[in-house]
């Protein structure tokens, strides 16, 4: 049944320590909902930390769980000590990526299998487990990207490694549909964020900028409401693939 009340609800967030993961965490533990907040290593530790500080500051109560989750255990882990701590998960959301912009003839047989790893392998355990552990009329969300609509090179393997993310959140919401749960993809534009501009050219960040139809970026600000809404009274909506980018792209 559609509601948009979290309070006392479990959300657990791959990825939850920073970017639109730590801002859904925040957004979320306002609200009232208890958090599983995951980051991947010590380099983030100290931003889950920080995370974890403002989620309690809010009221929330909330734990952290690190893990390297293309080790597929660790997925496991994850939600079993969310389990563990509040009884059951009625949320479960992905922003885990990794973005490589390379031209296709040098690409490594080992960025592609790391590629693979974390864009594909992941988010299809992530969904597996949610399968598995989440609690009737529970929500699944996987953060994409806008690219899956872009005719354009040097994203090869990432945009390639996220389009099977599409397939397995229709055949998840087909197979998990009987029990409530909804089962949703968000594909955001380039976001301002660390993430983006990594692996961007002063030229190329320019010209991300000047491609959507209502300018600039797409704030993480814009796409967390989204998300929550999909995990909320926008539980009707499944087996989809939203496209939030400002005009970025289009289907």
């Amino acid at each position: 049944m559609p509601t948009n009340n979290v309070k006392g609800k479990v959300v657990l967030i791959a990825g939850g320590a920073k970017n639109l993961g730590g801002l859904l965490s925040r957004n979320f533990s306002k609200q009232g909902a208890k958090l599983v907040i995951h980051y991947n290593n010590d380099s983030t530790k100290k931003d889950a930390e920080k995370t974890l500080t403002d989620v309690q500051t809010s009221g929330a109560e909330a734990i952290l769980v690190q893990g390297d989750l293309t080790n597929i255990a660790n997925i496991t882990k994850l939600f079993d000590k969310a389990v563990e701590k509040f009884g059951g998960i009625d949320v479960a959301i992905n922003t885990v990526g990794k973005v490589l912009k390379k031209p296709f003839i040098e690409t490594t047989e080992a960025e592609y299998d790391s590629m693979s790893d974390i864009n594909s392998k992941v988010a299809y355990f992530f969904i597996q487990e949610a399968g598995k552990k989440l609690n009737d009329n529970g929500k699944i969300c996987t953060i994409v990207t806008s690219l899956l609509a872009a005719y354009t090179g040097l994203y090869s393997t990432y945009e390639g490694m996220k389009a099977p993310v599409e397939h397995f959140t229709r055949a998840a919401s087909k197979e998990f549909g009987p029990r409530g749960i909804s089962v949703t993809a968000v594909a955001p534009g380039p976001m301002d964020t660390p993430f983006f501009y990594g692996q961007e050219s002063d030229d190329a960040v320019a010209y991300h900028k000047s491609a959507s139809a209502l300018g600039g970026l797409t704030d993480i600000k814009d796409i967390a409401p989204l998300v929550q809404f999909l995990v909320t009274d926008g539980w009707w909506i499944t087996g989809q693939t939203i496209f939030a980018n400002g005009g970025y792209t289009t289907r």
